[in-house]
């Protein structure tokens, strides 16, 4: 059985029969209480869903470069915010095996992999598109908000060169987001698309780096469709 070493997780059981999981990955800088507890303000009630398992995990602490190497909860380090950069996958690799071994824990108490989603918001979206497009073809899905890969990002060179599966994608973006520009969210879509990835996508004309009611209410409806898809 997987064990974890480096995260803490905050879990949120089913209200009825447990069939399925989430795992919700928080934005650089954030935990999980601060995601959960952003989500309760957005929506008003928990984040949850009947049959699923909703699994929070916190990012250790590291040096992080863009803060002049000064100690964040992210899940990995870049030089900066830009997909010009090219990728530290010294520290994305490492936490991809980490949310794998999450994923494994799911699948040794008896969830299948295709009744698995993995997300998040900003950087943890950035990080699940890892997890599911290198690591966890199995997966029912991914999503990513308010989220960019880099322009020469190994997910794109992997699925190049794969013919395995391609979970689908939940992604939205907002246009007046200052910190990860419209742009970069939209370039992503477009060439996970041209790489064989099923996307939907949602833009928000007065969103800037933030989640809304209304995103969040199609990401609950897009997991139902999900789940129900890969029966």
């Amino acid at each position: 059985m997987a064990t974890l070493s480096r995260m803490k997780l905050d879990i949120f059981p089913a209200s009825c029969s447990h069939v399925s999981t989430i795992v919700f990955l928080h934005g650089s800088g954030d935990t999980s209480e601060g995601l959960r507890e952003w989500l309760f303000s957005i929506l008003r009630k928990r984040f949850c869903l009947p049959h699923s398992k909703i699994i929070f995990p916190s990012a250790p602490s590291r040096p992080y470069t863009p803060m002049n190497g000064a100690p964040s909860t992210v899940w990995f380090d870049r030089k900066r915010i830009a997909p010009i950069e090219p990728e530290d996958l010294e520290s994305i690799d490492p936490m991809c095996e980490e949310i794998g071994k999450v994923i494994q824990l799911e699948v040794d108490q008896g969830i299948p992999r295709n009744k698995i989603i993995v997300g998040g918001f900003s950087m943890g979206g950035c990080l699940a598109l890892h997890v599911a497009y290198r690591f966890q073809q199995e997966i029912a899905g991914v999503f990513a908000l308010s989220s960019f890969l880099n322009d020469n990002s190994k997910v794109y060179q992997d699925l190049a060169s794969s013919n395995c599966r391609r979970p689908p994608l939940f992604q939205c973006h907002g246009k007046v987001d200052p910190l990860v520009l419209y742009k970069w969210g939209e370039t992503t879509k477009d060439l996970l698309t041209k790489a064989g990835v099923t996307c939907q996508f949602h833009s928000y004309p007065r969103l800037y780096h933030e989640m809304n009611k209304d995103e969040l209410d199609k990401l609950q409806a897009w997991f139902d469709e999900t789940f129900t898809s890969s029966s």
